[in-house]
């Protein structure tokens, strides 16, 4: 019976996501970050090339994939007209399949701070198989068909933070329902109707404010669902289908939180904080302050911006100032800590780390994408760059049918052997 109960509370989390070969949303199937197939180690601009296509416009909001569809959004600001493209793409070939204009017809943040490392399309879309859902901050989350239809549009706030950073969190699909990390534009996470856009439930507090993550769904054994995210300061587990608050724990992470959360079972881990203040790891299921009962360590090694990738039992990921990192899962501890080589300077890594086959892949923004094995020790086994591209890769790749796509403020591409 209970077995049942899981399969159905799993269907119910992807009813329309059947094929393998989908990336639906933010770091791929659930958020995982990881995929089973085997792609290319090493390319360039010619080697393992199979199409790129130019973009329109700038953006580190990562493609999805479902079917033959890949889809990514771009900032376009030609003439005085600034709008956001959502573009739809063949993934074999790459011709250009539709694109949806959304123009700005309101104020956005101005162009300093934060916003000059991410850009104005920094979320990345979701889909079920059936429509595709964008949140684009200020611009409002829509509903498009995978033909390029419009099905309807939200606003859901056009305030900003006290930093002005702009927005980043992406989608999240869950039954009938899109939750919408709005922190930035409304101090707020909501939950709307994937039908018809109707808001479902709203959930409003203050100490959303610089929440930049992604929210993630945990699967509790007996059937139950929570919806879990990071704040500053605090781990905050809701009811999904209500919003209504279920538990909350104090983390060690201050200031303003990036990251998306990470959830092994019924364990959520979370990282960030101002200038990488710590992590933390809770056991799910608890009631009201879990803040003694429910967490399981906490430790002060983190990630400023990318999501920590999760893989037999360590976390693995290259930080903003490019320091790659191996920690415990069973307590954080640092396994490895190494400056790494090759990369230009500033801030060169935004995109997180995702596992494909036996390999790490991490995409620098200036400097081509890392590859290496899970291990003791990081040992590079190829550094990829992709010549006459010297724009910024700030988006984490997606995978499909044994290949690698990669988008740029300049290009999407496929990495693989040509069809």
């Amino acid at each position: 019976m209970l077995r049942q109960t899981l399969l159905t509370a799993t269907l119910l989390l992807f009813p329309l996501v059947t094929s393998a070969d989908d990336w639906p949303q933010f770091l791929g199937p659930q958020g995982a970050a990881r995929s089973s197939d085997t792609v290319a180690t090493s390319w360039n601009e010619t080697e393992n090339m199979a199409w790129r296509v130019e973009l329109p416009g700038s953006g580190s909001s990562s493609p999805i994939i479902t079917g033959n569809r890949v889809i990514v959004t771009c900032y376009v600001n030609g003439d005085g007209n600034a709008k956001r493209q959502v573009l739809c793409f063949d993934k074999n070939s790459g011709k250009q399949l539709w694109s949806v204009d959304f123009p700005i017809d309101y104020r956005e943040d101005g162009y300093q701070g934060y916003i000059t490392e991410h850009g104005y399309a920094s979320n990345t879309p979701a889909t079920d198989g059936e429509n595709v859902y964008v949140f684009l901050g200020k611009g409002g989350v829509h509903s498009i068909g995978l033909d390029g239809q419009r099905n309807w549009s939200v606003d859901v706030g056009k305030e900003s933070s006290n930093r002005r950073w702009g927005s980043a969190a992406s989608l999240l699909l869950f039954e009938n329902s899109v939750i919408v990390n709005a922190a930035e534009e409304s101090k707020a996470i909501i939950a709307l109707d994937k039908a018809t856009g109707k808001e479902l439930w709203r959930q409003e507090a203050g100490m959303l404010e610089l929440t930049y993550g992604t929210p993630r769904i945990v699967q509790l054994a007996d059937g139950e669902s929570e919806l879990v995210i990071s704040v500053p300061e605090e781990m905050w587990s809701m009811n999904p289908r209500t919003g209504k608050l279920k538990w909350y724990a104090q983390t060690p992470m201050t200031g303003n939180v990036t990251p998306s959360v990470i959830v092994a079972g019924e364990t959520v881990y979370s990282f960030g904080g101002y200038r990488a203040s710590g992590c933390i790891a809770v056991k799910a299921g608890g009631k009201d302050d879990v803040s003694d009962s429910q967490v399981l360590w906490t430790n002060q090694s983190s990630s400023y911006v990318a999501t920590p990738l999760l893989h037999d039992g360590r976390f693995y990921w290259i930080d903003d100032r490019g320091i790659a990192y191996c920690t415990s899962a069973e307590d954080g501890a640092v396994i490895y800590r190494k400056r790494v080589g090759n990369l230009q300077s500033g801030r060169p890594v935004y995109a997180s780390p995702v596992l494909i086959g036996d390999h790490i892949y991490v995409v620098t923004r200036r400097s081509g994408t890392l590859v290496y094995d899970p291990g003791d020790a990081f040992e590079p086994i190829a550094q990829n760059e992709i010549a006459g591209d010297e724009s910024d890769f700030n988006a984490s790749p997606a995978v499909s049918d044994g290949k690698l796509y990669l988008r740029s403020d300049q290009a999407l591409y496929c990495i693989g052997a040509k069809s």
